[in-house]
């Protein structure tokens, strides 16, 4: 990981230039090279390496397979969303709720949209989520899992620290990612609320749903994404409901 001056950039991404995989049970669209879709122009920003943007329909998902030495963080946006894993850990992953899987030295696990049968009704909404994938500080870790309801501190309309290995968020409601220079915040906003974004090396924010406008740059759509380079401190506002991700990093891999 490095920390050298860079020059000050803000790079946005429309919506309609990510990678897209589409199959019967998955709309996946990917900011970075993922999978078969292989840019070396476009590994990452900062640490982070993937921000996939995913709708799985009802009694589908992704089966059981591996990961190593990444942190994950997953956010969903509609919908619920069946976590299992080779450590043990069992949940349901909703809006508000926030998730972290340290894959260390090596894990297994699944993700299925949690549709289901209440009362003779059947219950068949996609699921809605977005998946990020930073690296950690250290490889080799023990895997590990966690899990936080932060949609109380939401409400507020803030920029709220989602996840963080930062030592200026130990004292935060957020759960721990394992690295030291990087931090995930969030906000919902109703039409004219604003956030400021942090200032940072490094800053990747993302709209998954709703519209706002970037102060000095202008409107941002669903699935847009701005990356910034040696900048920060702009002003969020919505245009319409809206939620936005932002990633702060102070380190990049090169």
């Amino acid at each position: 990981m490095t920390t050298s001056l860079r020059t000050p950039t803000v790079d946005v991404r429309p919506a309609n230039k990510r990678f897209e995989t589409r199959i019967d049970w998955l709309d996946s669209k990917h900011s970075f090279s993922f999978g078969h879709h292989r840019d070396h122009r476009n590994t990452h920003h900062g640490l982070l390496l993937v921000n996939n943007d995913d709708v799985v329909r009802p009694g589908a998902g992704f089966d059981t397979h591996p990961h190593q030495d990444m942190e994950i963080v997953t956010w969903v946006l509609q919908g619920s969303l069946v976590h299992q894993d080779s450590t043990g850990h069992h949940g349901v992953i909703y809006p508000g709720l926030a998730q972290r899987m340290s894959a260390g030295t090596g894990i297994l696990h699944s993700e299925k949209n949690d549709s289901w049968l209440l009362a003779g009704e059947q219950h068949t909404d996609p699921v809605h989520f977005v998946q990020m994938w930073v690296v950690p500080d250290e490889a080799g870790s023990t895997p590990g899992y966690e899990q936080l309801e932060i949609d109380g501190e939401l409400l507020s309309g803030g920029l709220v620290t989602v996840a963080s290995g930062m030592a200026q968020h130990r004292d935060a409601s957020a759960i721990r990612i394992g690295n030291k220079h990087a931090a995930l915040h969030a906000a919902r906003l109703q039409p004219g609320q604003s956030v400021q974004l942090p200032q940072a090396p490094f800053l990747h924010l993302f709209v998954p749903r709703g519209a706002v406008t970037l102060e000095g740059t202008g409107p941002l759509d669903t699935g847009d994404a701005v990356r910034f380079t040696a900048t920060g401190g702009q002003r969020v506002t919505a245009t319409e409901p809206a939620e936005i991700l932002v990633w702060e990093m102070h380190a990049t891999l090169g």
